[in-house]
């Protein structure tokens, strides 16, 4: 493992109680960083923590405002900044065609992975900005550069966050704040929980490494990202498709 310094640096991971964000807020902590895990799962939030050694875990639903804008005022409190911020809480939703899409899990699937992601990026900002520091890192998906047939929802869900990311990267990079996205290929984590066998079936066979990412590979790729070694990078996107991307 290469060695990133994060040391005295504070980092939020949301989505941290499993998965991806879990692996991740693993990876911070060794590196240095003091990690505080935001995730609705109270149910994992404790073993999370100890897993990932972090300092803090809290249950915050990112579809409520209210509840970021309180989850990152208590953090400012406690910790007196957050330097670093890892989105990576999200749902795949129900597989189905697009005309025959429910409508709730659309607004479900959209409220969570896009506007959840807009709560935590608006609310942590304003810190970052008076402090002329940031790092933030969006997790979007290989889904939202090449689609997948039959889960529209999530594709059109993280196509946004990549959007927005690279808007609101040109938007604060003058205050030394870096905002990139990555855009991983499926990871064997819970969230295949929600699809149809024959769907995460299908999304295997067009990664042409031939085989699921591993957790431990999209943490390493973004503690380099939130670190201070990378000083010039921002509203950019990282791929993580196992050569699955065209572009």
């Amino acid at each position: 493992m290469n060695q990133i310094d994060l040391a005295g640096q504070v980092a939020v991971v949301t989505g941290g109680a499993q998965g991806i964000g879990l692996a991740i807020a693993r990876r911070l902590a060794v590196s240095g960083a003091l990690v505080c895990l935001w995730d609705q799962r109270t149910d994992l939030l404790d073993s999370a923590r100890a897993d990932a050694k972090a300092a803090a875990a809290t249950s915050v639903d990112i579809t409520d405002y209210l509840a970021v804008e309180a989850a990152t005022a208590e953090m400012e409190k406690s910790f007196g900044r957050i330097d670093i911020l890892v989105n990576s809480a999200g749902i795949a939703g129900k597989n189905a065609p697009l005309d025959e899409y429910d409508l709730d899990e659309w607004r479900r699937v959209i409220d969570i992975d896009l506007t959840g992601t807009f709560h935590v990026n608006r609310a942590v900002l304003p810190g970052m900005k008076a402090r002329n520091y940031g790092r933030i890192v969006n997790i979007a998906s290989i889904a939202a550069k090449e689609g997948n047939p039959n889960a529209a929802a999530y594709a059109a869900a993280k196509a946004g966050v990549i959007g927005m990311t690279k808007a609101v990267g040109k938007e604060v990079a003058k205050y030394d704040i870096a905002i990139n996205a990555i855009t991983p290929a499926t990871a064997k984590t819970r969230i295949l929980d929600e699809l149809k066998p024959e769907f995460i079936d299908y999304m295997l066979s067009r990664i042409p490494r031939g085989r699921f990412l591993e957790v431990e590979e999209a943490a390493n790729m973004v503690a380099w990202l939130v670190s201070r070694e990378n000083s010039f990078t921002t509203a950019s996107v990282f791929d993580l498709s196992g050569g699955r991307a065209t572009y």
